[in-house]
């Protein structure tokens, strides 16, 4: 597994190195021992408490969703198709708040993010099936629930397909100017 970084302050690619052959592959996806080492912090991918996963169709998106409070860590991978996936920094003292980047995640490539706390984060399905896989690294409060409209003018994100479903709480979401607010 390599590891890489990427324009938003301590968001990292994982890189798994599949070994292909007439079966077809074997990868491993997440090495804590390599993982724990690039950051410098042993026992770091212990603390990972909860796995998920997402099924979606063809141009569902889901999303922008944070966490209040202490936030939450996540690796994010998408076990089966492909995604879109969009990333917005809203850490107030992090040099790359208010920035979003895209990611495209796929079956084929493996690769997947690790997102630290203090991050919003939706995708988008590219393919007529799309598989989530996420682990975060603490259960989910749903009292600490943090949404931004996919749509918001100001975060302005370009989805590459049109959207053809999302969620009614998605749909309600807040605006990016109100996050704004409430992070204060």
């Amino acid at each position: 597994m390599r590891i890489e970084k990427t324009d938003l302050s301590d968001v990292l690619v994982l890189v798994p190195q599949p070994a292909r052959d007439d079966r077809g592959f074997f990868t491993r996806t997440f090495d804590a021992a390599i993982f724990d080492e690039y950051l410098g912090r042993p026992g770091t991918a212990a603390s990972f408490v909860q796995d998920s996963q997402s099924r979606s169709g063809r141009g569902v998106v889901r999303g922008m969703h944070g966490r209040a409070g202490r936030g939450e860590a996540k690796l994010v991978r998408c076990a089966h198709g492909a995604i879109h996936d969009v990333l917005v920094d809203i850490r107030p003292n992090s040099p790359t708040f208010g920035t979003k980047q895209t990611f495209v995640l796929d079956d084929d490539e493996f690769r997947h993010l690790y997102v630290p706390p203090g991050f919003l984060h939706g995708f988008q399905a590219l393919t007529p099936t799309a598989d989530v896989c996420y682990r975060i690294d603490r259960p989910h409060d749903p009292a600490e629930d943090l949404a931004v409209a996919y749509d918001d003018a100001d975060l302005a994100i370009e989805w590459p397909l049109s959207v053809t479903v999302v969620s009614p709480r998605d749909a309600n979401a807040g605006s990016w100017q109100e996050l704004l607010t409430l992070l204060g």
